[in-house]
């Protein structure tokens, strides 16, 4: 036997492990700024490889306290074991069908009927967008009208009607911000876009222009900007103005559905409204929507109803099994009070570090959601922000994510603390707020 035979190619030499750069260059090159979604663009490389409790680990290894929450659904932590145990059960049993329906759609309508005030009738469907997508629609079709309203600084979605007037400059409030090229003119121009708690404004131009008003739109709480409250009248209002104006009222709770309360915050509100949207926190993390609201109005949807709804992947079986499981568990009311005392405890915290560092800083909480904000006074509409140091804003956040507690490094982003956060995941979180917060740039 010659050396040649007895030397083999070593099969089993170990590959460099992959980088955050690595991999970022790569996802560059087939996918269209290297993500599927534009909100998840990083101002580095960044590449997630697994995420358990509440945290999240990149292809590098290194681990981050996760109050980001992929935006909000993430309710009682990442990779919940009953939730994954009730889709593994599912995806046992069944696939997607697309005739008729199965029994665990059946269960999940109940549910969020037996909970949500406005929820006469459920549909299903996969995202947000989908669901005031088809608000909308029904709204236009139930009162023969074009126009709606929706608020400075609320978010519903990618669709034409309501992508404009997020978080936008200073010299484009009062004017319609459009986020993207390409959308339709008339479409866009059917959008009157009013100050969030200006009752006022929204009076006068019902007054003005309520026999061509489909629909008042609204973020309960706008939570894409942080978290600003509505009045306790606001609310009110819009429900007494498209009453009598003859509009429909819907209520996006996309964010606050589930997460502050198992009926939404129209629960805590009193304030019930002809048709709403859910998403997010009702399946902890597994794609799933849902559009809610009157039956009179819903009914409309169903075969010879006139509102056309249909969708491949609607009430499919991963999505539903998941949010029977996370309803089933916030149903008595524990993880709701364990996230919203944490919450408490990390604003009040961040508050008094920065109160005793003489930082100008206003965090604002609500339930499981905590902002810090880098300005003083009230905070009542998306005008009030623009006072923010966004600028510094930005810094903390990628300061703390630079050390492992990841706060999503967008200005006016919310934070969300879920059922796996622990207290002492809070006193680390504020002993690095402290010392990050000390070396704020002047």
């Amino acid at each position: 036997m010659t050396t040649a035979h007895l030397i083999q190619p070593d099969t089993h030499t170990r590959q460099p492990a992959p980088t955050n750069a690595a991999l970022a260059a790569r996802a560059a090159a087939v996918i269209p700024g290297g993500v599927n979604s534009v909100n998840r663009s990083m101002p580095w490389p960044f590449v997630i490889a697994e995420a358990h409790g509440a945290y999240i680990h990149d292809v590098e290894g290194r681990a981050y306290l996760d109050y980001h929450a992929a935006f909000g659904p993430i309710i009682l932590g990442h990779n919940h074991p009953e939730v994954n145990a009730a889709v593994h059960a599912a995806m046992s049993r069944l696939d997607i069908i697309g005739a008729g329906i199965t029994e665990a759609e059946i269960l999940l309508a109940e549910a969020i009927h037996r909970h949500v005030p406005s929820a006469d009738r459920v549909l299903l469907t996969n995202s947000g967008s989908e669901a005031t997508y088809a608000a909308l629609r029904l709204a236009r079709a139930v009162t023969g009208r074009n126009k709606i309203i929706k608020f400075q600084g609320t978010y519903h979605g990618w669709h034409d009607a309501v992508l404009m007037n997020v978080i936008s400059p200073a010299h484009k409030i009062g004017t319609r911000d459009l986020l993207s090229l390409g959308m339709s003119p008339g479409v866009v121009a059917d959008t009157i876009v009013l100050p969030f708690n200006d009752i006022e404004a929204v009076a006068d131009t019902i007054h003005r222009q309520g026999d061509q008003i489909a629909a008042i739109l609204v973020e309960v709480i706008p939570h894409n900007i942080g978290c600003v409250l509505p009045r306790p009248e606001f609310l009110a209002a819009l429900r007494r103005l498209t009453t009598e104006s003859g509009a429909l009222l819907i209520f996006d709770e996309v964010i606050t559905g589930f997460r502050h309360d198992l009926g939404g915050y129209q629960r805590i509100s009193g304030v019930t409204p002809d048709l709403s949207t859910f998403a997010k926190a009702m399946a902890n993390g597994y794609p799933i929507a849902a559009l809610v609201g009157r039956a009179e109005y819903m009914d409309r949807f169903a075969p010879g109803g006139g509102v056309f709804f249909a969708g491949t992947y609607n009430g499919h079986p991963v999505g539903v099994a998941a949010a029977l499981a996370t309803i089933a568990i916030l149903e008595d009311g524990a993880v709701h009070r364990h996230c919203f005392a944490l919450a408490e405890q990390a604003a009040q915290g961040i508050q008094s570090i920065a109160d005793e560092l003489g930082i100008e800083m206003q965090v604002a909480r609500f339930g499981s959601v905590f902002v810090p904000y880098f300005l003083s006074g009230p905070i009542e509409s998306y005008t009030d922000l623009l006072r923010s140091r966004n600028d510094l804003d930005i810094w903390f956040r990628r300061t703390m994510c630079e050390h492992g507690v990841f706060m999503v490094p967008t200005a006016l982003k919310r934070n969300h603390v879920s059922a796996a956060h622990t207290a002492a995941d809070i006193e680390r979180t504020l002993e690095l707020a402290r010392q990050v917060l000390r070396k704020l740039p002047a």
